[in-house]
This record gives structure tokens, C-alpha cells and sequence, in this order.
């Protein structure tokens, strides 16, 4: 065996028992949901179950109404989401293929707020939906997706790679500014508006802290909340948690897998500055 052949052994080697260590965890959380109460604790560790059951996944959706948690997330986070990509690609498409006075200025400007803590503007946005009457609504954890300064960020890094020429050509064809972003410039920004769909997807998925301030109606709760109150009251029955906890996982593993081909792309692409 060569020399270079070993270091591909090696690194394969590396990889899998580096894969099997990341494994771990998740397998531990799938033993553990199949498992009944009593054999939470049996010595020796049963990773897998002598009789799986099904029980604790009963368990969750009895104690709490977990399909509207799931239905809740979703409609939250799908709307988020889009809202998301919407204004983000348009306000970058503005900012790098639009000219008017201080551009440069207002884009900076505004990448600027990067750098504010997220938890500092929690009170000063409270404030704002409690003056409009929105709390405890769908609509006051959705607005903030209007300002992303990181989804703008990483679409103008990929527009202004494309060529001004391309909006010239389609000008010059008659085409207005909306379908010149919409048949040209979109299709050409694929994989990063892909990247910042999975990232933005799997951030207000998970969002614990700004949907727990507006959303006090156990009926309008999220899968993280749900999550928070079994945590809460059943804090020992593990079982019950990894199962909720798997049920979580399953909208972000499908929208992975189904983006996958776009991410790395999409994250190259929108880390290089043209």
C-alpha cells in the first residue's frame, strides 16, 4: 500500500468513527423513545430495546395538543420563511442591480444592525406589538422577518456576481425591473436563496425564546413550547422527551435532504465577495 492510498484509508477511517461518535447521541435518543418507563434505567444499558413500545409517543400527544404544536410550527415557520427570502432578495436585488443615491450608505447602514445582540431588541419589539395589539398573535412572530439583515448580506455578496450586463440585455428586450428580478437574476441566485431557505427554516423552527414572549395561548404554541411544558411536568420520563424531540427533527431532516445539493453552493457562493 502506497503512501498516498493510506492517507485516503486513514482519512476514511477518521471520518467514520468521527461519523459514528456524532451518531451516537441520535441513536441513544431513538433507543429511548421505544423504551418503556421501567427500562429507562435497567443495568445493563439496553441500546436496544428488549420491548420497544410505542407508549411514550401515545404519551405526547395525549398531554399536550402536539398536532396544533406541529401545525402551529409549521405555519410559522413556512410563512417566516418566505417572508424571509421575499424581502431579502428584493431589498438585495435594490441594493446591487437598482441605482439611486447612498446605496452604498443605506446597505452598510443596515448590515450594520449585524452587530446588535438579538436579545437586546426583544424588549424594544415588545413594546412595538404591544402597542399594535399583537401579542398572543400568528403575525407578531412573523414580522421579523422582514428585517434580515444576514439574508440580504448573503444574496448581495451572490448578485453582485452577476453581470449588469444581463440586466441591460432584458432591458433593452422591454422587460421591467419585477421580471428582470424574477426570470433573470432569481434563477441565477438558486443556490444561495436555497442556503438562506434552510437556514432561515431551521432558525424559526427552533426559536424557543421570541415565541415564547408573544404566544401565551397553549392553542397557538409551538413544537418548542410543546417541547418546554413535557420538559416541565414529566421532567424524569425521558422517553416522552426523545420521542417529542424526534418528532421535531422530522420537517428540518426533509428540508435538508431535499436542499442538500444547493447548501454547500449556496454557502460558497454567498461568502465570496465579488
Amino acid at each position: 500500500m502506497n503512501h498516498k492510498t493510506w492517507q485516503k484509508v486513514r482519512f476514511y477511517m477518521i471520518a467514520c468513527l468521527i461519523a459514528v461518535i456524532v451518531m451516537v447521541p441520535f441513536f441513544w435518543m431513538v433507543s429511548t423513545s421505544f423504551k418503556s418507563k421501567g427500562a429507562l434505567m435497567a443495568l445493563p444499558i439496553q441500546w436496544i430495546p428488549a420491548q420497544p413500545t410505542t407508549a411514550a409517543y401515545e404519551k405526547v400527544f395525549s398531554r399536550f395538543p402536539f398536532l396544533r404544536a406541529i401545525f402551529n410550527s409549521l405555519f410559522i415557520t413556512v410563512t417566516y420563511t418566505a417572508i424571509t427570502v421575499l424581502s431579502a432578495s428584493m431589498a438585495a436585488f435594490a441594493f446591487t442591480k437598482i441605482r439611486f443615491p447612498g446605496a452604498n450608505a443605506v446597505l452598510n447602514l443596515y448590515l450594520a444592525s449585524m452587530m446588535i445582540p438579538t436579545q437586546v431588541t426583544l424588549i424594544p419589539l415588545f413594546v412595538v406589538m404591544n402597542h399594535l395589539k399583537m401579542i398572543n398573535t400568528y403575525p407578531s412572530v412573523i414580522l421579523p422577518a422582514m428585517f434580515r439583515a444576514f439574508g440580504i448580506f448573503m444574496l448581495v455578496q451572490q448578485m453582485r456576481s452577476i453581470p449588469d450586463d444581463f440586466v441591460e440585455a432584458a432591458r433593452i428586450d422591454g422587460a421591467s425591473m419585477f421580471r428582470i428580478f424574477r426570470t433573470v437574476i432569481l434563477p441565477l441566485c438558486g443556490s444561495s436563496i436555497a442556503t438562506l431557505t434552510i437556514t432561515t427554516f431551521m432558525e424559526s423552527w427552533n426559536d424557543y425564546l421570541w415565541p415564547l414572549l408573544m404566544l401565551t395561548d397553549k392553542n397557538k404554541m409551538t413544537l418548542t413550547l410543546a417541547l418546554n411544558s413535557l420538559n416541565g411536568q414529566y421532567g424524569t420520563e425521558y422517553n416522552v422527551l426523545m420521542a417529542g424531540s424526534l418528532i421535531s427533527m422530522i420537517p428540518i431532516i426533509i428540508v435538508y435532504i431535499c436542499a442538500q445539493k444547493n447548501f454547500k453552493q449556496g454557502v460558497m457562493a454567498g461568502g465570496v465577495k465579488a
